[in-house]
């Protein structure tokens, strides 16, 4: 079982040392910061499981670092610490949402009490990573995925899955489930955009001896094989309408009919479901159900594309070559650096699934331990130049922000100069840097 990680904010390095210390002698792992800006900072390389802040200090407040976790990470408790504590404070703060508010000198029994209450709130069943094995990540955001399908797991509600294909939307849903009360239940996963809609109504809620040519058994749907478990709904947004009402009247009675039968048969499964479609845009377009989607969609986890989670890449390219090598009595044993370089620049269109195709071509065809570059390029089918370099990537900000802002003043240099914080002649020295000319922007 690993050590719970706290992050500990106070502008007071002895304050900051003392409460450091307070925690480590308890068993947490501690790291501190000393200003609000610094624990920003720390949180984009590391996830803690609980923030404790001082109120008063120098630059952003404990509000206002309040404000910056929560926006990042809704589901990461919050403690904040003052010496001018008063109800009005402790009331904004609690609505905010902050998770405890208390007045310095804080007694360490109380406070030990509150970590404790915190810490119980986030913690997962067995509070290890278990439950989710199979997701390998260092990434902030997919960490905060974690975080949140963690505190999700720990209820019953339906959960709806958005990102594009190939994002791992169905290994999360495991995660959930493993996480869960209900992991020692089945976890029943089918593609709702696989089958027609006749045999998708069948897999789905089962069917009866003769209800059709071809029935010649009773057949047990999906949601009776879940009872007690869950069940997973992938590209969910494919579900043909006809099939909607049906499933909206099982989510609403918790329970099914199979096909041709007379009595309905009562369910118990979470339902989890999942989509690398705009359900909203599907609705405007009437292919998709607006009371089903809120009975889907009562808690909604966004999985990051592969390009947006690049840190990544290394970590699961090296994971899938280790699985893959091993399948394959193969020695490939590492990636060349050059060839690492292509595989972290690429696209990615296809998202981790395209990662894992492209790294078990690379070891089929390896013949030597190491992965040359040129081998990563042909399973690439070329490479790619996705990422940018800072200077391109710079430059690139430069041209859309003057652009912008010319937009707005419809070509006014001085008043488009005024907005960007600089001087005239300097911001046309960018303007001509980018070769972009006001006149075009005026009406």
């Amino acid at each position: 079982m690993s050590r719970r990680r706290i992050l500990v904010v106070d502008d007071d390095a002895n304050l900051l040392r003392l409460l450091a210390m307070r925690l480590e002698k308890e068993g947490f792992g501690v790291t501190a910061a000393a200003s609000a800006e610094q624990a920003i900072a720390r949180l984009a390389t590391e996830i803690p499981d609980l923030v404790i802040t001082d109120m008063r200090m120098g630059g952003m407040d404990g509000l206002s670092l309040f404000d910056a976790v929560n926006k990042r990470h809704p589901s990461l408790p919050v403690i904040i610490l003052t010496a001018h504590g008063n109800i009005p404070d402790a009331v904004s703060a609690t609505r905010k949402g902050v998770f405890s508010y208390l007045t310095k000198p804080v007694e360490a029994r109380a406070l030990m009490a509150e970590v404790d209450r915190a810490l119980a709130l986030a913690a997962a069943p067995g509070d290890d990573d278990s439950w989710r094995s199979g997701i390998v990540t260092r990434n902030p955001m997919m960490l905060r995925v974690l975080a949140e399908a963690r505190l999700v797991a720990q209820g019953d509600a339906p959960v709806l899955l958005t990102g594009e294909s190939g994002t791992g939307k169905e290994l999360l849903a495991h995660a959930i489930h493993h996480a869960s009360a209900r992991r020692a239940g089945p976890f029943v996963a089918l593609n709702c955009g696989a089958l027609p809609e006749a045999l998708l109504e069948s897999e789905l809620f089962g069917h009866v001896k003769g209800a059709f040519t071809g029935a010649v058994r009773d057949h047990k749907g999906l949601f009776q094989s879940s009872h007690g478990g869950t069940i997973f709904l992938d590209e969910i947004g494919d579900m043909p309408l006809g099939l909607q009402v049906k499933l909206l009247r099982v989510l609403q009675e918790r329970e099914v009919r199979p096909v041709g039968a007379t009595a309905a048969i009562k369910v118990d499964a979470r339902v989890i479901s999942a989509t690398h479609r705009d359900l909203r845009a599907e609705q405007a377009a009437g292919r998709f159900r607006e009371d089903l989607y809120y009975r889907l969609n009562v808690v909604s986890i966004a999985v990051p594309p592969l390009a947006e989670r690049r840190d990544d890449i290394p970590m699961l390219a090296n994971h899938f070559l280790a699985a893959l090598s091993a399948r394959y009595s193969k020695e490939t044993r590492a990636f060349a650096p050059e060839a690492m370089s292509f595989l972290v620049a690429a696209a990615w269109k296809g998202n981790v699934r395209q990662l894992q195709n492209a790294v078990e071509k690379c070891v089929a065809l390896c013949p030597t331990p190491i992965v040359p570059a040129a081998l990563v390029a042909r399973a690439l089918e070329g490479p790619s130049d996705a990422l940018a370099s800072f200077d391109e990537a710079r430059a690139s900000f430069e041209r859309d922000y003057l652009a912008q802002l010319l937009r707005i003043t419809e070509g006014n240099v001085t008043q488009a100069a005024r907005l960007a914080k600089r001087n005239r002649s300097d911001f046309y020295s960018l303007l001509n840097r980018h070769e972009l000319d006001p006149a075009a922007f005026k009406k």
